[in-house]
């Protein structure tokens, strides 16, 4: 139902790109690379799962109003066109009249839902962004990574550490 936008997370992780490559002596040690989906963080963590269902609870009863006002607004516009032959001038300029009105308040409700919806999305998305970066960063500093990608094209399976941090992000 309500998710979070890809384009929106690509942001993301394009963050923790800490290159501490210490050298011992003459001779550099090996760099230890991981790889993160942003995508199973954002849509298969314990807080992003929270986050969309705390959205779906808060938007709910007004998602269930547009769609009432919708259905409401279909209806007069059938009956409508059903009486538009036996309606006097006045009574279809009437009726014309409120449904424009009506449609316009659908219009509006429908416009202020969307920004209220995006707004919150996006605070809850900075939300869970914040608690993903920390667990990478911890996980990284933990198990000495160099850095950690975010949605390389090709990564091997040996260096993901999406389920480490989805398991940190549980706690």
């Amino acid at each position: 139902a309500l998710k979070f936008h890809t384009a929106t997370i690509t942001k993301f992780v394009a963050m923790l790109a800490f290159c501490a490559v210490s050298v011992a002596g003459a001779q550099a040690q090996e760099s230890r690379i991981g790889h993160v989906s942003s995508d199973r963080i954002m849509n298969e963590s314990a807080p992003a799962k929270a986050a969309n269902a705390k959205i779906e609870r808060e938007f709910s009863g007004r998602n269930k109003e547009l769609l009432d006002l919708n259905e409401r607004l279909k209806s007069m516009a059938s009956k409508l066109d059903k009486d538009m032959p036996v309606l006097s001038d006045s009574e279809r300029v009437k009726r014309q009249r409120s449904l424009a009105e009506l449609d316009q308040e659908f219009q509006r409700k429908q416009r202020a839902f969307r920004e209220d919806l995006n707004q919150r999305r996006n605070e809850e998305i900075a939300a869970v962004v914040s608690r993903a970066n920390k667990a990478i960063k911890a996980i990284a500093e933990a198990e000495k990574f160099d850095i950690i990608l975010q949605d390389a094209i090709y990564y091997s399976p040996r260096v993901d550490i999406t389920e480490k941090v989805l398991k940190a992000l549980a706690k």
